[in-house]
Order: structure tokens, then sequence, then C-alpha cells
């Protein structure tokens, strides 16, 4: 059966990191998502308000990360995959697109630090408004993303991308590797520069669901490709991060995908916002109700 993991976001809001990988093995898990993004929020990338440290890098960086590292041998509870700061990439701040490749650079090696293999890396675009052209958007990943091979093969760690979506005036607008088959091309010309495999891609399943995608055709497009997951469900308008079956995808059909594209590996969950909408009196329960959730979506695919 899978492992099945939940992200350590959500727990780190009533809990230290350590402390909650503890009531994350207790609730069922035995892997997580590491939340190692939350050293750098998006409110200070994009306000240029980037530790030096974090761009420097060095033992001392390292250490801002230790409490996912303590948390993980502490209890048992495997790095299966983590997240990095974003966003990756602010049009038209050139300083700060800078600073940040080294921030990922550092944080990939914060990966190897906590024992994780797996960083979910989200792509480099812009926003509706300044949304760049097909080409331009494409030079710009394949540039951004070679800059990180050398330190990913150093450290042993899949940088994966994930499908995104961006908005305007309510409506929810498709975005970089939202297209299953434009994400394809991405990991396979990746992969392709950096002469092995570094790459691999982390299928959002509410970002799929939010642009109108079968979940089963999209797994099976991508196919071997999806090295990891966010799992998660929403109302088909809002990016909501809730437990399955408290939205509207089609579970029956993520779990034929599962099992048609043979995935043996870890069922992430990406439900932070659970946290939000039940009281704390009760999010034990949730959080056993998701274990359960990851449990069943494994051995049906196993089954079926």
């Amino acid at each position: 059966m899978n492992k099945i993991a939940v992200q350590t976001g959500g727990t780190e809001k009533l809990y230290d990191t350590v402390e909650a990988y503890g009531h994350i093995r207790e609730w069922g898990f035995d892997a997580v998502d590491a939340n190692i993004d939350h050293v750098l929020s998006g409110g200070n990338i994009t306000k240029n308000n980037i530790p030096e440290l974090l761009i420097k890098g060095g033992r001392e960086c390292m250490e801002l990360f230790k409490p996912w590292r303590d948390g993980s041998k502490t209890y048992g509870v495997d790095n299966f995959q983590a997240h990095a700061p974003f966003p990756s990439w602010v049009a038209g701040e050139a300083e700060i697109n800078g600073k940040m490749i080294e921030v990922l650079k550092n944080t990939i090696r914060a990966c190897d630090y906590i024992d994780c293999r797996r960083l979910i890396i989200h792509p480099f675009f812009a926003g509706y408004d300044k949304m760049l052209s097909f080409e331009d958007e494409w030079a710009l990943n394949l540039e951004c993303y070679a800059k990180l091979i050398p330190v990913a093969k150093e450290n042993g760690v899949t940088i994966c991308l994930e499908n995104m979506f961006t908005g305007f005036k309510g409506k929810i607008i498709a975005a970089c590797c939202s297209n299953p088959v434009l994400a394809c091309k991405y990991v396979d010309e990746l992969n392709a520069l950096a002469g092995e495999n570094v790459f691999g891609f982390c299928l959002d399943t509410g970002h799929a669901l939010l642009c109108g995608l079968d979940i089963r055709q999209t797994m099976l497009t991508l196919g071997k490709r999806i090295c990891a997951f966010h799992i998660h469900d929403n109302n088909g308008t809002s990016d909501q991060h809730l437990a399955p079956y408290m939205g509207v995808l089609d579970w029956q059909r993520f779990i034929e995908g599962l099992r048609l594209i043979g995935y043996k590996d870890t069922l992430s969950f990406e439900t932070f916002n659970v946290w939000n909408v039940v009281d704390n009196q009760v999010i034990d329960h949730m959080m056993r109700f998701i274990y359960d959730c990851g449990v069943m979506f494994s051995r049906r695919a196993e089954l079926q």
C-alpha cells in the first residue's frame, strides 16, 4: 500500500514544527509534504524583503530548516516531498528574480539536509495582467530551471513542476503547466537538458479541477512523470484546499488514474484549509478522515 502524507503547514498553525510531526504520526500518516516554504513568505518575496542568509546559503542557512529535519527523525515520519518558497519569479523585477534563483538553490540543498528527495518548485510565470506569450514563458522556464540542474544533481533532489492557474475578475484562468500535454513537454525537455531524470511532476488535483480538467485523463497524459501529488478538493471555482468529498472532484476517476498509471509512491494531501473550516475541537477527527481517504484510495487502486 502507498504511504500516506499530509503537509506540515496546517498542523504548524497550532503546534511548533517538531511537535507537528508527532501529531501527524498519531493521525496515522507515515510521510509529509514539508512546508519549508514557510521560511520565506510570498509577500516578502514580492517586497524584495529576502533575508541575505537564504541567498548566501551555508551552515547557518541550513539551521533554518532544522525543525523539519528534527521532526522527521524524532517521530519516524518520512519527508517525502517539500514545497519551495513562491512565487519563483516576479514580472519586471530582475533583482528579486536573481535572488530567488539563489534561494531556490539553497532550498534544494535544504531538502538534502532534511533527507527529502522531491521539491515542488512552482513554474516561472506572470499573473493575468502581465501574462507572457507562450514562447517567452517557455524560454523563461527552461532558462530558470536549467540554472537549478547542477545543485539538484549534487544533492540528489528531483525538482517537481506543478500545474498552475491565475485569475481575472473571479474567473479562473489556466496558467503555466496547466495543460498536461505541454507539462509533459516541459518535463521531457528539462530532463533532456539535464541528461538524466532530474525533473518530474507534482499533480495538484485542486488546480486541475479549477481549470476544468478531467483528473483521470490528466493523470494518463502525465503518466510516469508524476512523482508527487497535491491532493485536495474544492467547489470548482475557488482554490479551497479542502479534504476529499468536501468539494466536487470525482474521486473515483482519481482512483482509476492511480491504477492506470501504476502509481506506487506516496499519496500526499495538501488540505491545510481544513484547519480554517472546522473547529480545533474536531480537527483530530478531520485529519484521521484525510488519512483514511488516502488508505481507501490506495487500496481501491490496487483492487481495480
